[in-house]
């Protein structure tokens, strides 16, 4: 659906970004900014601040021993951005700026009714329209949503990325902001590589991989929703109001953009065994992935060869797929205390020798590669955890992404 209004801005704050009346008064700059260039601004805020504050998700959720996935788990975090929502909106009042706060279900968004992780279905913002078209600035609670009967549901951890490139998207936005406390994605992480920088541009796709592979400066479900649906963005940071722009459009003539680093994950590799028949060992093969999702472990970097399969799952699960799979005459070897670093760029599509560079860094910083699998633009190598950071900062060099030149 295509907002009345000529020109819509979406401006995501963040939990920091609301934690004090300082910060506030900074996104309030923001959308005064963005009312002064011609836009009609609709903010979309997360709970304020972080926990040990009073108002923040994790602090709610201590008060029910910090279980989720309930009804009653997602009435309670829901609140967290209710009050925030209020609050900014009664303070642009206190400015003579007309603001009125919105839940996820007021602005329109319907999900399904998986709660603490669900998917929109869609947004209907029939109320958002009507409060822009009386020149007010709706401010929208980040995070939730509504199932088709009123239930209240969540939508994750980050969920505020995804309310704004939804809604964004459902207005046909102009823009869609996402502020937060630094200037922008990097090429890496700048508390692991010192020399890492803000990305100019990047495409929705490498955004997207970059989330997935563990950047934290946009939530995965966001980009990922961002990507399918085409919806341009920025992230940009609440003081400087400069950042990263990603947009569909975009296609990098340098090989890689950026590296990032997942958490401590196990490699495990299956060996089949005696098993010589070719129908047999297929079946068997359906029978241990099978098993694995029925346990609810997911599995990364799979790769099915003549010599058996290797995967990897997140923290120390080893041993407790090898007992899964311990009757289906199956070799099953564990390695924990991983990690993976992924390189994720489009421009690596026509550039040959991405993985030779790659594994020319890692040599040259005496980091053993443990498995390395490749996707379309992202290759993403295992290493030992304490060799992690050694490892992001070697292929972040070969790759010249402190300047921006070229390998």
């Amino acid at each position: 659906m295509t907002s009345a209004i000529a020109r819509v801005a979406v401006l995501k704050f963040g939990g920091t970004s609301v934690a004090t009346r300082e910060q506030r008064e900074a996104a309030f700059a923001r959308i005064l900014d963005a009312r002064e260039a011609g836009y009609a601004p609709v903010a979309i805020v997360s709970a304020m601040g972080r926990s040990p504050s009073p108002y923040a998700t994790d602090t709610l959720l201590e008060l029910i021993g910090g279980d989720t996935g309930s009804a009653n788990a997602d009435l309670l975090l829901a609140c967290g951005e209710l009050i925030a929502a209020a609050v900014f909106a009664e303070e642009l009042r206190a400015m003579n700026v007309e603001a009125q706060a919105m839940t996820g279900a007021q602005a329109g968004i319907v999900t399904d009714g998986t709660h603490s992780d669900a998917k929109i279905l869609r947004v209907e913002p029939h109320a958002v329209n009507e409060l822009l078209a009386r020149g007010a600035v709706p401010v929208i609670a980040g995070f939730q949503g509504t199932t088709e009967d009123g239930t209240i549901t969540t939508l994750g951890r980050g969920g505020s990325d995804l309310s704004a490139i939804a809604i964004g998207h459902a207005l046909g936005a102009d823009r869609v902001d996402i502020y937060t406390d630094v200037s922008g994605a990097m090429t890496a992480d700048p508390r692991r590589v010192p020399t890492a920088r803000v990305i100019d541009r990047a495409s929705l796709e490498e955004m997207h991989e970059l989330s997935q592979h563990g950047a934290k400066v946009m939530h995965h479900k966001a980009a990922g929703f961002a990507e399918h649906t085409g919806t341009r963005y920025t992230i940009k940071g609440l003081h400087t109001d400069m950042g990263t722009i990603v947009d569909a459009g975009y296609d990098s003539e340098r090989p890689v953009t950026g590296v990032t680093a997942s958490g401590r994950v196990t490699w495990i590799r299956v060996i089949r065994g005696d098993i010589e028949n070719a129908q047999l060992r297929m079946q068997t093969e359906l029978e241990m992935f099978r098993r694995i999702g029925e346990a609810g472990i997911s599995i990364d970097q799979v790769t099915i060869n003549q010599a058996g399969v290797a995967f990897v799952v997140d923290g120390d699960r080893g041993n407790e797929v090898r007992t899964l799979l311990g009757d289906l005459n199956l070799a099953v070897r564990v390695r924990e205390g991983c990690a993976k670093i992924s390189v994720v760029g489009t421009g690596m599509r026509y550039a040959p020798g991405v993985v030779h560079q790659c594994v020319l860094a890692l040599s040259r910083a005496d980091v053993e590669i443990i498995h390395c699998t490749d996707s379309n633009i992202t290759i993403s190598i295992l290493v030992p955890e304490a060799d992690v950071t050694r490892a992001e900062a070697a292929v972040h060099d070969q790759f010249h992404l402190a300047t921006g030149e070229d390998a």
